[in-house]
């Protein structure tokens, strides 16, 4: 028992230095190719495919081996792990990013450059499990037992690591510190493998001894095939569950950089746990595809059903009512910032675990039931999970393409659970085929059936998760990129995505001066970009000078736009409706950094339209690097302009730019990599003849800030006295103290 215990320990914190290497390669690999749902999509999938093709190896090479050589085996993969962990800052972001970026221009090399390039410890992760199923499994009757309670522990680790990985390892080490953390893990891992199969020598390990069933399937009573092709299916519900999952959790709570890792966290918990009740209870399952197949089909009914609450509940029901209230505003609770327990408590632990708690525990009793039912020798044990996992993955991989890009865009979230609860009647027929019509099966399928219909449209989910009527005049539209809409307030009109506040409707106030300042500043900005479309404020308020000939646009949210111009047909709103018909407007759906990084185009002004500094990803648009990138696009003479919220933000920009020029305050930032004339009466001028033309006096407090403008970097030296923010330490976004 005390070799299990060790192993257990081993691979839990080999679970945990997963997640660490997952959520921090993604966010160094975004960066080469772009933060858009087709470049995440691209990494997700190549590092699962990794995964896939790991197991597979790992599972056929563990049935040659013997009990002490797979444990070996498991030791030395770890310790590879560690070693490739360590390296992989190096090679991720000082080879492939900074040298090799050309590599990521065309999409179809994009994908197989991060294919490659997460191959090698991908493939590594993958054989982990199988070795070490060959090493502990000593009873084939104790298959459920064992391999139960060992993913079980691996997947509680990953919880951890998930949780760990924004609240302290990002937050206080950066990326690179949080991989040295999961390399150390890493490395502990394989040392106590190691150290276990040097105790062991030639000893046998114990044998658990379980008591068989009186009655029941014998391990292959059914064709492993099936097996296999069930845990795909499983396996592809799953990935799309979870898809869907976080999409409703992230608009439902307006997210913050610590939204991703401590919900997947609660994910992965519920797994893991499910897995070491699963553990204790395979034994005793008599008819292991009976229960497996139930199981499948309680969770997606399950699933369909809280959505279905969670769209269709009165609004005013009491404790529900809080909710909808919390939807309802622009802005929600800054997680990582803020301290209220009574909203944490219900937006992070109670919605979770009722939207996905139950579901996630059931797909964690499913692994040790498929391992009761498959295993009758120990020798092909290592074999079995790995090819099993293989399946699993593979369906996961698909579940993630076919729902998180086709699926979302095509019938989105609640469409795509409808799809989902229909493919659970594949699990029902197939128990009604085994064990007959009188078995739960045929209740289930018309359960199933009957939710698939119930189901709403995705209009009524997502404007009830924006605190508003679907029957009013809101707007709304979901596809893979985002879910936005625009609701009206009073006689203002807001612009949510992702269920934050990001502008308003109609056009001044501080988007306004943003975009107009340096557009003014400049003495003939010819070619604009503006990362960021919001209400097209920013934008607009950019192309203000007649000397202005393209306004280009990056925006990752597609729907955005397409409800622009929505409104803009039906609501008295010249300015939205002159702004998107401007010839000059030039409109991409695209990751404007990366636009940016791989383009050649130079612009005479750049800007990021404001992004509170703790949104996920926000670090990119305020580190050091990209303020530097956006400086090598510009033209001679050419500025850029950014909201400077905090202190890190302006040391950051004025490392970046020799020539500072901004308010007392510093809360606007102009820069340029040559000298920005002080010239308050031609910039007076440039703003009268643009009120008379263009702006109106939407800003009236551009005159004033005009004035305010003083150079701020006396020398270079000032951002001396200031931390920056860095690609690899976000720490705005992450709120380092």
């Amino acid at each position: 028992m005390r070799g299990l215990s060790l192993a257990g320990v081993a691979f839990f914190v080999s679970g945990a230095a997963s997640l660490v290497y997952q959520v921090a390669w993604q966010r160094i690999l975004a960066l080469h190719s772009g933060v858009g749902i087709y470049s995440v999509a691209m990494i997700v999938a190549a590092f699962l495919a990794g995964l896939g093709m790991g197991a597979a190896l790992g599972g056929g090479g563990s049935a040659r081996m013997g009990a002490r050589q797979a444990l070996v085996a498991f030791g030395l993969v770890e310790l590879a792990i560690a070693a490739f962990g360590l390296a992989s800052g190096t090679i991720y972001y000082d080879w492939l990013y900074l040298r090799a970026a050309w590599l990521y221009e065309a999409v179809w090399r994009a994908a197989l450059v991060h294919l490659l390039a997460l191959m090698p410890p991908t493939l590594l992760m993958g054989m982990s499990l199988p070795f070490l199923v060959r090493a502990m499994l000593r009873e084939p009757r104790a298959a459920g037992r064992t391999i139960g309670l060992l993913y079980g522990i691996n997947v509680l680790g990953a919880s951890v690591g998930a949780m760990l990985t924004p609240w302290l390892l990002i937050r206080f080490w950066g990326i690179r510190g949080a991989v040295a953390a999961a390399a150390a893990a890493n490395a502990t891992a394989g040392l106590i493998a190691l150290a276990l199969a040097w105790r062991r020598g030639a000893e046998p390990a114990p044998v658990y001894s379980v008591e068989e069933p009186a009655r029941g399937d014998r391990p292959g009573t059914h064709p492993f095939g099936l097996w296999v092709s069930l845990y795909a299916l499983s396996g592809f519900c799953a990935l799309a569950l979870e898809i869907l999952w976080f999409r409703i959790v992230d608009v439902a709570v307006k997210a913050t950089a610590f939204t991703f890792g401590t919900v997947l966290a609660l994910y992965l918990l519920g797994s893991g746990l499910g897995c070491l009740a699963g553990a204790g209870l395979a034994p005793r399952v008599r008819r292991p595809l009976r229960v497996f197949l139930i199981l499948q089909c309680v969770l997606l009914a399950y699933a369909a059903t809280a959505v279905l609450v969670l769209a269709t509940l009165p609004a005013d029901t009491p404790g529900y009512a809080w909710f909808v209230q919390y939807w309802s505003q622009n802005i929600g609770f800054k997680l990582g910032t803020q301290v209220d327990r009574p909203a944490l408590l219900k937006l992070y632990v109670c919605l979770p675990v009722l939207i996905y708690g139950l579901p996630t525990v059931l797909m964690g009793l499913s692994f040790p039931v498929l391992q009761r039912a498959v295993h009758d020798d120990v020798q092909t044990s290592g074999r079995k999970v790995g090819f099993l996992q293989a399946a699993n993955i593979a369906g996961c991989v698909a579940g993630s393409l076919l729902v998180g890009l086709g699926g979302l865009s095509g019938v989105g979230t609640t469409g795509s659970l409808r799809a989902l609860a229909l493919c659970g009647l594949v699990f029902a027929a197939l128990g009604a085929r085994v064990y007959g019509a009188r078995s739960p099966f045929l209740p289930l399928a018309v359960g199933l059936l009957a939710l698939a219909v119930a189901l709403p449209g995705q209009r009524l989910l997502w404007l009830r998760l924006h605190g508003t009527d679907a029957q009013g005049p809101a707007l709304v539209q979901e596809d893979a990129t985002s879910v936005c809409a625009l609701v009206p307030r009073g006689e203002a009109w807001n612009v949510f995505v992702g269920g934050r506040g990001h502008s308003w409707l109609p056009f001044g106030g501080m988007h306004t001066v943003l975009g107009a300042a340096p557009a003014i500043v400049h003495p003939a900005p010819v070619d604009v970009a503006i990362i960021g479309l919001g209400s097209g404020d920013t934008a607009w308020a950019a192309g203000c000078r007649p000397e202005t000939r393209s306004v280009t646009v990056f925006e990752l949210a597609a729907p955005q736009p397409v409800l622009l111009s929505t409104l803009a047909a039906r609501e008295e709103l010249p300015d939205l409706r002159g702004f998107l018909q401007d010839p000059r407007l030039r409109l991409r759906v695209a990751d404007g950094r990366n636009a940016l990084t791989v383009g050649t185009q130079q612009y005479d002004l750049i800007e990021a339209d404001a992004l509170w500094p703790d949104a996920a990803y926000s670090g990119n648009l305020y580190s050091v690097e990209f303020f530097e990138r956006a400086a090598r696009r510009l033209k001679p003479g050419g500025v850029m302009c950014t909201w400077a919220p905090t202190d890190r933000v302006y040391g950051s920009f004025v490392r970046a730019f020799p020539h500072v020029i901004g308010t007392a305050g510093r809360n606007i930032l102009i820069g340029s990599n040559e000298p920005i004339p002080i010239d308050p009466q031609a910039w007076n001028a440039r703003l009268s003849a643009a009120e008379s033309t263009y702006l109106g006096h939407r800003a009236p407090q551009l005159p004033a800030l005009l004035d305010e403008l003083q150079p701020l970097n006396v020398k270079g030296q000032a951002w001396r006295r200031h931390e920056v923010n860095e690609d690899l330490f976000p720490r705005d976004e992450f709120t380092t103290p």
